[in-house]
């Protein structure tokens, strides 16, 4: 199994956790191909004196015929000068989102089974041109998904956060939550986590939105007219609970007795996220037709260059990239075996 690790703002700690990573990866099945800048890792493995051999490839296939202790790269751009780390820069920028762009193609060619990326910065991007806010719209656009779903993970707690919605303004949300369909995109998580994680029947909490999950009515009426009408008529079919104020629903650890917290707005359920796995947490994106993982951490422009990067959320998350690619692959061979002793 070959799984692409997009490099990431080469300014921040990318290149740096994907060298950390590497050396917990080597000789393991599931084997990394660099998309990215050879140079800025071959910049960072110098100064923090890594032995790790680094040879750029010009395909997967060949990256596959390599020993396992080289790591390669497919090379989609190299910058006009040496990195400068906590520097926001437009060829950062540039690099960082084609490196991404170049991922999705192989992943949706089947040329590897997954793709793992390093954070960017949304200034640099910018710089360079993108209108996108991060990486989620830009995945949605190349894999023409409509509204693909953030996930939020802790392989060590087993907690999972998703979110009904994303980056967008905080005064945007209610709008976004009443006019959305909501009951699909509950449906359409626990499809992921069965396929995905391989829950078999996945329970589900469902945050308010409302201070207080409104108090009855006191603080706003969308709990009363959306959200416990969606819960009473989803309840019968699988199990689903709610809504709950979110202060005392992570401050009990209710969390603990459900597969996955539904937050309603991007804050409401990352602040308590990153309280509680901010070292360990991954970000998942369902709902692709690709898979995809990243640390639950950003580019770290405070600490680049000082070698104090911790690469253990993005080892999580190639750990989690390849289980949820395996995962997919039963789910597909499972589905192939029944038709051919079904067929219609």
């Amino acid at each position: 199994m070959l799984i692409a690790w997009t490099i990431g703002d080469i300014n921040g700690t990318g290149p740096e956790i994907i060298l950390k990573s590497f050396r917990e990866f080597a000789g393991c099945p599931a084997r990394p191909v660099v998309i990215g800048s050879r140079d800025a890792l071959c910049h960072y493995r110098d100064r923090y004196n890594l032995d790790i051999d680094v040879q750029t490839v010009s395909s997967p296939e060949e990256a596959r015929r390599l020993d396992a202790s080289v790591l390669p790269v497919i090379s989609t751009g190299e910058p006009p000068l040496p990195p400068s780390p906590g520097m926001i820069s437009e060829s950062a920028g540039e690099i960082a989102m084609t490196s991404v762009r170049t991922a999705v193609e192989l992943c949706m060619s089947g040329h590897v089974h997954a793709m793992v990326t390093a954070p960017i910065h949304k200034e640099a991007v910018s710089r360079a041109g993108y209108a996108h806010s991060g990486h989620t719209g830009y995945l949605a656009e190349l894999c023409d998904t409509p509204s693909p779903t953030m996930l939020f993970h802790d392989p060590l707690s087993g907690l999972n956060v998703a979110l009904a919605t994303i980056h967008v303004p905080l005064r945007s949300v209610p709008g976004l939550v009443t006019s959305m369909d909501l009951e699909r995109f509950i449906r359409d998580l626990r499809r992921s986590l069965q396929t995905d994680f391989g829950i078999t029947d996945p329970s589900i909490a469902l945050l308010g939105l409302n201070p207080h999950a409104s108090d009855g009515g006191v603080m706003g009426d969308e709990e009363q007219n959306l959200l416990e009408p969606l819960v009473e008529s989803l309840s019968g079919e699988f199990t689903i609970d709610g809504p709950f104020a979110a202060d005392g629903f992570f401050g009990a650890k209710r969390y603990t007795g459900y597969d996955v917290t539904v937050a309603m707005y991007h804050d409401q359920g990352l602040l308590p996220f990153k309280v509680l796995a901010f070292d360990t947490g991954i970000n998942v994106t369902l709902g692709l037709p690709i898979v995809r993982t990243s640390p639950d951490h950003g580019t770290g422009f405070d600490i680049a260059g000082t070698g104090a990067a911790s690469p253990r959320s993005f080892t999580e998350a190639a750990r989690l990239a390849a289980t949820i690619a395996r995962n997919r692959q039963q789910t597909n061979q499972q589905i192939n075996r029944s038709t051919n002793q079904h067929p219609l």
